[in-house]
């Protein structure tokens, strides 16, 4: 009940590598996986779930080598997988398609079918609207529907992809408490750029930097890579924000704008504080920009 790679790597046509030997393992629980656009995180996804073919390496998922056709049927027909935007049939209720989904996943006895669907509705909340045409379903009813279907066939590896990405407020709520459950007795692999969802979800994070595995540790790792250089300091008038610091964020109020910044030098009244998981972030892209990317600096 894991996931497994080898020094994977996959160079794309015309050379550009978007995943350079990636060693990665993961057990069960759920782990947050981050990283800047580009960063190679749907490369590896794909990867993952069978859709792409890695250039060298080796893959496991759940004990199966994705490197032989066994493996990768297996794969396909066991994992769980929620990607950032899933295709659902308009037409059909919430049972008619979970149904269809179980039979795609080879679920063929119809009772056995028929229990998974119940269960699977009860799970993420959607009892009240099993026989509703999807249609008229929200952005993150359906996200609901997609865990759904993802947990149809009992997986024990689930991949989601963006999962809050576009909810309002309330519906991201709902949907991390339901995320953070997932992890219970299997790999849940949680693909985000929004570092609150891995905050509140994922005792675990693995980051990727053009391609390559920089950090992978406990949450609470992360935010201590921002550990006593983390501060807030006011600009007023025309003044920016600190030359050579990591802005985090910014806050305009009536006296100036207050910048919270990672770095060691920090300037003439800044106020250390405790950091952040986005803090910690922005810490460790830092030190991996200053030595393979000078001019990067974070954009949230």
């Amino acid at each position: 009940m894991n996931i497994t790679t080898e020094q994977l790597t996959k160079i794309h046509p015309g050379g550009r590598r978007a995943l350079d030997a990636v060693d990665l393992h993961i057990d069960s629980g759920t782990v947050g996986l981050l990283g800047a656009n580009g960063a190679g995180k749907t490369t590896l996804l794909r990867i993952l779930t069978g859709v792409l073919r890695p250039t060298s390496g080796r893959v496991t998922v759940a004990g199966h080598d994705l490197s032989t056709s066994a493996g990768l049927t297996a794969v396909k027909r066991t994992l769980g997988y929620l990607p950032q935007e899933l295709a659902l049939y308009p037409d059909l209720t919430t049972r008619e398609f979970l149904d269809y989904i179980g039979v795609l996943k080879g679920i063929h006895d119809k009772r056995e079918r028929r229990r998974q669907v119940d269960e699977h509705i009860a799970e993420v909340g959607l009892q009240d609207r099993a026989r509703e045409r999807l249609a008229g379903f929200s952005g993150g009813m359906k996200r609901r529907v997609g865990i759904a279907q993802a947990l149809m066939g009992n997986p024990t590896v689930l991949i989601v992809d963006e999962p809050t990405t576009g909810l309002d407020p309330h519906e991201r709520m709902r949907f991390r408490t339901l995320l953070a459950g997932l992890g219970r007795g299997r790999t849940v692999l949680l693909s985000t750029h929004i570092l609150d969802d891995v905050a509140q979800t994922c005792p675990e994070v693995a980051v990727l930097s053009t391609g390559r595995l920089v950090f992978h540790d406990t949450t609470t790792a992360l935010v201590s890579q921002a550990a006593g250089c983390t501060y807030l300091t006011r600009a007023t008038g025309a003044g920016g924000p600190p030359p050579g610091a990591e802005v985090v964020s910014a806050v305009t109020t009536a006296e100036g704008t207050e910048y919270r910044i990672v770095t060691t030098t920090p300037p003439a009244g800044a106020r250390p504080v405790e950091p952040s998981l986005e803090d910690g972030y922005a810490a460790l892209l830092a030190a991996d920009g200053a030595t393979h990317h000078p001019t990067s600096t974070l954009r949230q």
